[in-house]
């Protein structure tokens, strides 16, 4: 099966969605949706780093 290629104008669509998102008062921790952008961003060690910031303290 062929990969689809995602347009210009749907890309812009779920960016502007996400940045709604971040805007919201929501249940999701902001942390959370960055460390969740860093990796789709694939900038894995970025978003390691937020994630350890996610982590109790014990």
């Amino acid at each position: 099966m062929a990969k689809r290629r995602l347009s210009a104008k749907f890309i812009y669509q779920q960016r502007r969605c996400l940045e709604k998102c971040f805007s919201l008062d929501c249940d999701i921790d902001p942390l959370i949706l960055r460390a969740r952008l860093l990796h789709r961003q694939n900038l894995e060690f970025q978003a390691l780093a937020v994630e350890q910031e996610l982590l109790p303290v014990v």
